[in-house]
């Protein structure tokens, strides 16, 4: 055979491969939307921009103790290294993180193993900012869910279902803590209520607050944390920008930390809207 008829015949084979390959994976396409088992639908519907959900935190950024959340010391610079790098002393449970199941349980999942399914969720924001601003206690109530669920239809599975309080914009202030004289927190945050009924009546594994606990601040007992992380769910706190996302749409994509064992973790977290 000639040079040349082998190289046409290299070349028609490449090609039929090539639409095969485009045939098959256009193909797994549509077998995945007809089954169901495509990306959810908030997510498969497209996004027109990115918003980030995120504090960006130092060892001055509030935490539910009051004590820094955070050191940092630089091992290296680029003056005298050639390289910057930094060492992190960090407590879990600071600025924009992770209550992982294993939080308030013996021996719930840790959030290395969050399934990672979840990471990526509708998110359904309750906003509760007028009520908030009068009651600094205001939690978010089985009627809130409801009045969402009637303008926006249901919830959907695998959502979070996240609390827009306002409280935010506290976020450099000490009413952020919100601490009384007697050191008692006074901020928003889930009733035991509201928790049950997501789990008992929604698809929803995860929660988000714009404060420091998904128990409202005055709370001494954690019920909230007690009813919904042992379930296998696991709660979001010190969340930002939920004024600059709408109630229903959007697409939460969670970036947990992987460290095993961890009760949880600070978390790069953005909307897709």
């Amino acid at each position: 055979m000639c040079d040349i008829c082998v190289m046409n015949a290299v070349k028609e084979k490449m090609l039929s491969r090539r639409s095969f390959f485009r045939a098959a994976a256009g193909g797994a396409a549509v077998a995945a939307v007809g089954t169901g088992i495509s990306a959810p639908a908030a997510l498969a519907a497209g996004h027109g921009g990115v918003t980030d959900m995120t504090h960006a935190y130092d060892d001055k950024f509030p935490t539910y103790f009051g004590q820094p959340g955070i050191s940092i010391e630089q091992k290296f610079n680029f003056a005298e290294n050639g390289f910057n790098l930094f060492q992190l002393s960090l407590n879990e449970h600071t600025g924009t993180h992770i209550d992982a199941p294993l939080h308030f349980s013996a021996d719930g999942n840790s959030v290395d193993e969050i399934p990672v399914e979840t990471l990526v969720a509708p998110l359904c924001v309750i906003d509760i900012a007028a009520r908030a601003a009068e009651n600094p206690d205001a939690q978010v109530t089985p009627d809130d869910i409801k009045a969402w669920i009637a303008a926006h239809g249901e919830i959907p599975q695998n959502a979070c279902v996240a609390m827009h309080s306002g409280w935010a914009a506290h976020v450099a202030t000490d009413k952020f803590r919100n601490a009384d004289a007697d050191g008692k927190m006074h901020f928003p945050g889930f009733h035991v209520e509201a928790a049950k009924m997501l789990m008992e009546e929604t698809g929803a594994t995860s929660i988000a607050v714009d404060t420091l606990s998904l128990d409202h601040g005055p709370s001494a007992d954690f019920v909230t944390h007690y009813a919904w992380l042992p379930s296998g769910r696991f709660g979001i706190e010190n969340l930002a920008n939920l004024d600059k996302v709408p109630a229903a749409g959007a697409t939460l994509v969670i970036g947990a930390p992987k460290h095993r064992g961890g009760s949880g973790g600070p978390a790069r977290i953005f909307a897709l809207v």
